[in-house]
């Protein structure tokens, strides 16, 4: 569907953003920096997955989405908050997702944590759900605490959010 803005509105590849999370959920891809040791990775991993199902990054300075290096990059490539803010907020190229409930939530998928911070500060990405997802259900991949076919309800966690990406913007 194309746009006023001239973006034309695509799927999201979920096939393709989970198949890479299998991959690499326990081990590293040469070709980005890990920030482990360094406020995680969390954040860079699933990033790494949705490009793998966009297909395309947001070259906005700053508020945009993208990963040239660990020194040319955007905040929203590695930051818990700012992953969420320019998924939900932007109107440009790139993904976007609502956030929702579990009832929504399918592979490729992203979910945040807030364990022992005030703030979130990690990021995960759904490889499956049942077909009712439920918290003992939907299996995850991480970074950080590298994971595959991680159960969510095996997380210690005082807040949670969902964010189902609805599709990309070319």
């Amino acid at each position: 569907m194309s746009r006023q803005d001239g973006l034309k509105e695509t799927a999201y590849n979920r096939e393709k953003a989970v198949a890479y999370a299998r991959k690499w959920a326990l081990s590293r891809n040469p070709k980005y920096y890990s920030f482990t040791g360094l406020g995680g990775d969390c954040c860079n991993f699933a990033s790494q997955c949705i490009y793998k199902g966009a297909g395309v990054m947001n070259y906005t300075p700053l508020y945009g989405w993208y990963y040239h290096s660990p020194s040319d990059r955007t905040p929203s490539w590695s930051g818990v908050k700012y992953l969420y803010n320019f998924l939900t907020g932007a109107n440009g190229v790139g993904p976007y997702a609502t956030e929702t409930d579990i009832s929504s939530m399918q592979p490729g998928d992203i979910i945040q944590l807030a364990s022992y911070l005030p703030e979130y500060h990690h990021t995960l990405v759904v490889l499956e759900t049942g077909s009712t997802p439920a918290p003992d259900n939907v299996l995850i991949a991480a970074h950080s605490y590298d994971c595959v076919d991680r159960p969510l309800n095996t997380y210690a966690y005082k807040q949670i959010r969902f964010l189902h990406i609805e599709g990309v913007r070319k």
